[in-house]
Formats: C-alpha cells, structure tokens, sequence
C-alpha cells in the first residue's frame, strides 16, 4: 500500500472500501475496493473527509482486475451475445438472440485450471432467449500477473469459447403414423403435442398427413414432405419392435442417412435421427413424446432447430444425465435432465 493525497489519487487503485454516510440517506460503500479513482471521484472523496488513501502500487508486470476481466471477455464472446459493463472486476454475457447456446467444455476447463482465473457459464447445448444470462468472469485476485492471462489465451486460441447459434428452422413437416389413428379409429393426439412444441421455438407446421402402418406409404408422405419444403420433418409414432411398427424403416427407405435409432436417454430411447444429403433433418419420435412433459426430444429439438447436426457419438452422451426422474412437478428445463452432453 502506499499513502496519497487524495488531489494525486488520480489512475490509482483503492485499498479498501471507502464508506459515504449521508444521515437520514445512506451509510454504504461509495467506492469499493479496487475501484480506479478518476478526476470526478475527487470532490466526492473529499466531501466524504477522505484527504488522503491508501492506495496499491501496482507491481510491474502486474494487471487490474478489470482489465483482466476484459481479457476473459475477449476469450469468451462469440456470435449473438452482448456484454455488460465491469462491476468490482465482475464481467457478465447475456444472450442477444434466441438460439442454441454452446459452450467448449474442454477449452473452458483449461482456463479455469490456470491459478486465479474463473470463468463460470450456464449449461450448454440448451435453448436461450434474448436477455438470458450466459456466464459470468472474474479473476480471483484485486491484481494479478499479466502472464497468466496471456498463458490462458495462448491455451484457448483465437477461437471464442461461447456460441448462440440463431434458430434456422422455420417450417416444419408432421407425418402421424399409425392405422388407427390415419382410419379414424382413435383421435390424433400425437401431432398435436409436436406440432405445439415446434410453435414454442417459431416453428409453423406446413405440412400434415396421417398414415397407416405401411412403409411405402409412410415412405410418399416424407417425399411429400420434402416437396413441400419443410426445413425439418417429424414422424410421431410406430418407433418400437412391434412388427406393424414401419417408421424406422420408412425413413431408412426415403434415402436419409440414419445417424441413429435408439438413444441412450429415458424416456425416449427409441428415438431415430438422420439427416438428407440437403442437410434437412428427419426424426422418427417415440410415443412418449406424446404424454411425457420432457423426453429425449426436447433435448435434441434445440439443437436440430439451430441447424447444428448431432452426430452418434455426442447422443452417447445423453447417458449421463439422461434418466428423466419423473417429478411429480416437472421443471425440465432446468433440472438435470439431459444435461451431460
């Protein structure tokens, strides 16, 4: 520390807190701790009887907490997300568009195993909206050496370590299979559901058929689907080993490459994905995306409504996380559910 007058205080560093009482108005903090006093402070600080403060002296080679925090900003601020002013070294990312958020879990790690460095973001390969929070910075110490925040850029690369991925999915196609609901025998209760999750995310349903059971016929509504320009399509129902089940098969008929059939998330496990050489994707949805709250489906939705393609490798890792626990009030999003990936 070192002692200044205040006049000289200018560019400096505050040791501690510096208390403003104003009877019968307020007793708080006026200046905190690490704050930089500039040329306006100095008539406050004088009216507040501080003639003179104890200051740091920055060592050479050494940084402020706010610009440190900068520097973790610059690490983290991809595409679609704004950034808020420093506060007592805190930096915070909200998200500047719907989408899909995405976090580089791996390069993250690497900056937070660097001594007092901390970057802490919400879960990622979720839906977010304008306006939500995304992560938080800071370093642990009111200074700090240079080098390490040169160290943890030289890890991570040029490469931001957040993305918001806009949804790019617009229009979708909804085929119901199923002989008994395509002849009249029991009401649709399937498509519906589908139908009102897609028009959660913006999504307009622009083309609808009910099928029987039969995979050449399931097989023309998809190319009707496909000639109709949907940007994605959804078959609801007929996904088991039941031999008049004929989704799976259809889709695999209609020339999309399969990335899977089954996925390694309850409820939900016979889910199946592919995508067309176009890149419009196709999802087979077993029947308990018709009565369960949240299912394997509400956990690749996002994802395939942002045009990012979910390979087999990362639906392996539905299985952490990836047992929904049937509360008896769900709050899926924010539980655990589906969160491992």
């Amino acid at each position: 520390m070192k002692l200044i007058r205040t006049e000289d205080a200018v560019g400096t560093v505050l040791c501690h807190d510096m208390t403003q009482i104003i009877p019968g108005v307020t007793k708080d903090a006026r200046f905190r701790k690490g704050h930089i006093v500039t040329e306006e402070d100095i008539p406050v600080l004088l009216s507040m009887g501080k003639e003179n403060l104890y200051v740091f002296e920055m060592p050479e080679g050494f940084i402020h907490e706010d610009e440190a925090a900068e520097r973790l900003v610059a690490m983290c601020l991809g595409p679609n997300m704004t950034r808020g002013g420093v506060k007592e070294g805190k930096i915070e990312i909200k998200a500047d568009a719907d989408g899909l958020f995405l976090v580089d879990r791996r390069r993250l790690a690497l900056v937070n195993g660097q001594d007092q460095l901390m970057i802490a973001t919400r879960m990622g390969n979720v839906a977010v909206k304008r306006g939500d929070k995304l992560a938080g910075m800071r370093v642990i110490p009111l200074v700090i050496e240079e080098a390490k925040l040169d160290a943890a850029a030289e890890l991570v690369g040029p490469k931001p370590l957040l993305r918001v991925v806009p949804f790019t999915v617009k229009t979708a196609a909804v085929i119901v299979t199923g002989s008994e609901v395509a002849k009249g025998l029991i009401e649709d209760k399937f498509g519906p559901v589908v139908e009102k999750k897609l028009a959660d995310f913006g999504v307009e349903t622009v083309f609808r058929t009910k099928c029987v059971d039969d995979t050449d016929v399931i097989r023309t509504a998809i190319e009707e689907a496909r000639a109709a320009g949907a940007d994605a399509i959804f078959c609801t129902g007929g996904m088991s080993v039941d031999p008049d089940d004929k989704t799976p098969g259809a889709i695999a008929a209609s020339g999309a490459r399969i990335v899977t059939y089954g996925g390694a998330a309850l409820p939900g496990a016979m889910l199946c994905l592919g995508y067309f050489e176009d890149g419009v994707p196709i999802l087979g949805l077993p029947g308990c995306v018709m009565y369960h709250k949240a299912t394997i489906f509400d956990i690749v939705l996002p994802r395939v409504l942002a045009g990012v393609e979910v390979t087999k490798a990362e639906l392996a890792e539905l299985g952490y996380g990836g047992l929904c626990l049937g509360c008896k009030e769900c709050r899926f999003p924010d539980c655990s559910f589906g969160k491992g990936w």
